[in-house]
């Protein structure tokens, strides 16, 4: 019983097999078929060789939420230099709810204010990057992949004596309230006061006014290696010694993952104006570099994304398996067009052949002699 069972079993599966064997002998091979076949296996290796590409290349994923952290301090990163002597100006911010920050964090050196062949070369390509990050937005996907960011040459220290030096290079940082503020610079040391604060702006005379300025480097946040800010290498000249510079700053959170680097920073967007101060042409205001800014209360996360293997897999099978039927259907399609023609054709001979002209039908015609017309 177990042995007519068994049989009975294997029967059953033979006959579910979706796979049926054909005898070699039954088999033909053909050199279309054949040229097909290295077609076919030729497709197959380019189009696996690309997707093998395609599955070793990643992808960045950008998601949206709500920023729910306002507790926490907001590092400004800053290296600016401006074309006036460091005892004639003075760096601060003051937030939204008039609240001076102290500015201990931020340094004042002496320098000149051209730069050196070798800076002047970084500065021109770092504003080359910038150029082409406002025309090209993929191209800070691959920065965020590659994790490059090349440091500005060093400012050498000058031999001169400092008093020969006529600008003054701001940098360090500083932490303020997650809330909307103002950094400027502007004239005279800045003195607290009662109703927020003032710039000792009367001892220093109007001929030595000169906002002149370039901003090196500003940021917000943790400094991370892949994000080139929109104001690094900005660089402004100005003829007029009374002039206000603005840059309104929109600064938005964001969670940076990815294979290299896993960091909490703010990036941000900013737009600018500048004027000439003249209080004679109704033009009013306090010359100085001023940044404003705003947080966004949207965060966004950028997380590096790859290709997982069993969806690798499943693309290759699609590949293989498309291009064998596909290359299988087609031969046989124009196996059938070739055997349809060629049999038309040859029936068209044939019958041209058999049908011949009625006077060669007459002369071909013979006599059959019966018993009747023999001899007797």
């Amino acid at each position: 019983m177990r042995r007519l069972t068994k049989k009975k079993a294997l029967t059953l599966v033979k006959e579910l097999d979706a796979f049926p064997k054909v005898p070699e002998s039954y088999v033909e091979s053909t050199a279309s078929g054949g040229t097909v076949s290295l077609i076919a296996f030729t497709l197959m290796a380019v189009l696996a060789f690309l997707e093998f590409f395609v599955y070793t290349n990643t992808w960045m994923k950008y998601e949206y939420e709500v920023d729910k952290d306002f507790s926490s301090k907001l590092k400004i990163n800053v290296d600016i230099t401006v074309a006036m002597r460091c005892q004639y100006i003075g760096a601060d911010v003051l937030d939204l709810a008039e609240n001076m920050v102290a500015s201990d964090g931020l340094k004042y050196e002496a320098v000149d204010f051209e730069l050196s062949p070798e800076q002047r070369l970084w500065h021109m390509t770092l504003l080359h990057i910038q150029e082409r990050l406002r025309v090209e937005h993929a191209l800070q996907d691959l920065l965020f992949k590659a994790a490059m960011k090349g440091p500005p040459p060093a400012q050498t220290q000058s031999e001169d004596n400092p008093s020969s030096l006529r600008a003054c290079r701001i940098h360090g940082h500083l932490y303020v309230n997650k809330v909307a503020g103002n950094f400027h610079v502007t004239v005279g040391k800045s003195i607290p006061h009662p109703r927020g604060h003032a710039h000792l702006a009367a001892l220093v005379s109007h001929d030595t006014y000169n906002f002149s300025h370039r901003i090196d480097h500003l940021s917000f946040g943790e400094e991370i290696p892949g994000i080139i800010n929109p104001l690094d290498g900005t660089e402004k000249v100005s003829a007029e010694a009374n002039h206000m510079f603005q840059y309104f700053i929109t600064i938005v959170p964001t969670k940076l993952n990815t294979y290299k680097v896993s960091a909490e920073t703010h990036q941000y967007s900013v737009t600018e104006q500048d004027r000439v101060i003249n209080h004679a042409a109704g033009s009013h205001g306090v010359s100085g570099i001023f940044m404003k800014y705003d947080i966004s209360s949207l965060m966004v996360k950028v997380t590096e994304q790859h290709m997982p293997l069993w969806q690798f897999l499943v693309r290759l099978c699609g590949i293989i398996g498309g291009i064998f039927s596909t290359t299988g259907m087609l031969h046989g399609v124009l196996g059938f067009l070739i055997d349809v023609f060629c049999c038309r054709f040859q029936m068209g001979i044939y019958r041209h052949l058999k049908e011949a002209p009625p006077n060669e039908q007459q002369n071909s015609e013979t006599v059959v002699p019966t018993e009747n017309d023999a001899p007797q």
